[in-house]
């Protein structure tokens, strides 16, 4: 019986993913470099995987300093001035309303998560949130997704990770639990495992989502 609903955060309810990649993409263009998509993708959902300034070694520290200075200035103010996902807040609510358990397991650290729920006012909607400064190993490890269990006081089989990264629903098929992907621009082209699900979007509610779970279950 499903009793919950685990959300990962950057990229899935809040698209942070798809602003930071064009802004270090533009970045690498201004310094005549290139940045792949599918270098950029590995580090999504993780940490530790791909550094995005190693390719600015050459500069002086100052340098690089300023750059990122200017970098996390700009997406910051776009940050400032997007919404959630389209269809995110309908399915909070449609969940919340149905007597579904809500929470957060993400790679990200509490405050940078915490920042932008308040800014969009979600933190309401959930029971806990499993962050990096709860665990020793991120996503793709399954510790996240352990502890935000273990807070619910469920089994995995109680529950669905949504997600929208290879990283996070590794975490999450690795926890046990039933995996719905929904990418997002950056991370629609990754191959995720087989054990997943996808939707191609929020817009469908919480009646996309289970149908989706209920055809699976068919199978």
């Amino acid at each position: 019986m499903l009793r919950a609903l685990i959300f990962d955060f950057d990229g899935t309810i809040f698209d942070t993913e798809t602003p930071e990649f064009e802004n270090y993409r533009a970045l690498y263009r201004e310094h005549g470099l290139v940045l792949e998509l599918s270098d950029w993708q590995r580090g999504i959902g993780t940490w530790g995987v791909f550094d995005p300034w190693a390719a600015f070694a050459h500069l002086e520290e100052i340098e690089r300093e300023r750059l990122r200075a200017r970098n996390h200035a700009r997406l910051m103010g776009q940050l400032e001035r997007s919404d959630v996902r389209p269809g995110v807040r309908e399915l909070l609510e449609q969940a919340q309303a149905a007597g579904l358990r809500l929470a957060i397991a993400t790679s990200s650290d509490r405050n940078w998560v915490q920042r932008w729920l308040e800014h969009h006012d979600l933190r309401a909607y959930f029971e806990t949130l499993a962050t990096q400064d709860d665990v020793q190993h991120v996503k793709p490890d399954p510790e996240l997704y352990r502890l935000a269990l273990a807070r619910l006081g469920l089994d995995a089989s109680e529950a669905v990770a949504i997600e929208d990264s290879l990283n996070g629903s590794l975490a999450a098929v690795r926890a046990g639990l039933r995996c719905v992907v929904v990418p997002n621009p950056v991370t629609r082209s990754l191959r995720f495992p087989p054990e997943t699900l996808r939707l191609e979007g929020f817009e469908g509610g919480l009646e996309a989502l289970r149908a989706l779970l209920a055809e699976d279950a068919l199978k």
